[in-house]
């Protein structure tokens, strides 16, 4: 269990927002911030507060990766032809621990980096063990045979809360997904707005 699985809910209430639409959110009783100065009125944030925010809140979003792994996945984007932003986000949902969340193996982001980082998990027959490897379109995604009666996967594929995405199609009968394309922006279920243009700006300027 990682530090950053305790504290998810911090991230939610450190931005204000239920990031991942969770009905367990704090955000959904109290909407301040966390910490005994969490209630003063909030100043207006500057240029920079609002572009800093914006890629907190889309890091934080994908299990509050390192600021290291994330500039390095947005210089990639940049390398790419194409608008950066939607580059970005097209990167972030290729990640292994990402597919493994929206095909609702698991029930938070958090736990499907725990749940590959275990070996639970097959790319195309192949046990792969690192969160942050990179899916192709039409990669088969499975949960290992051992692992597809484990009580946290049976509960996940019931969640209600939160729907599998059209471009990855899910047998939670098999326990299977194949990743079908690398989505834009618009087609992902975000239950926030998220705002990849700002990021852009932040990295350009720092």
């Amino acid at each position: 269990m990682t530090k950053r699985t305790s504290a998810k809910y911090k991230i939610d209430r450190r931005m204000g927002e239920n990031i991942w639409g969770r009905p367990k959110s704090p955000v959904n009783r109290r909407d301040y911030g966390p910490g005994e100065h969490g209630q003063r009125r909030k100043g207006k944030l500057s240029d920079f507060g609002i572009q800093l925010r914006a890629k907190q809140k889309l890091k934080g979003y994908y299990g509050d990766i390192t600021e290291k792994q994330f500039r390095r996945i947005f210089a990639e984007a940049e390398r790419q032809k194409g608008d950066t932003g939607e580059n970005l986000i097209g990167l972030l949902e290729r990640r292994l621990d990402t597919v493994v969340y929206r095909a609702k193996f698991v029930s938070t982001i958090f736990a499907a980096r725990q749940f590959v980082n275990h070996g639970h998990i097959t790319v195309n027959e192949q046990k792969v063990n690192i969160p942050s490897f990179r899916v192709s379109e039409g990669d088969i995604i499975e949960i290992q045979s051992r692992s597809k009666q484990l009580a946290i996967v049976l509960e996940a594929t019931q969640l209600r809360e939160r729907d599998v995405p059209d471009y990855i199609d899910v047998d939670h009968s098999k326990m299977t997904a194949n990743f079908l394309r690398t989505p834009h922006l618009n087609d992902v279920p975000y239950p926030v707005f998220m705002e990849p243009n700002l990021v852009v700006e932040f990295y350009a300027k720092n």
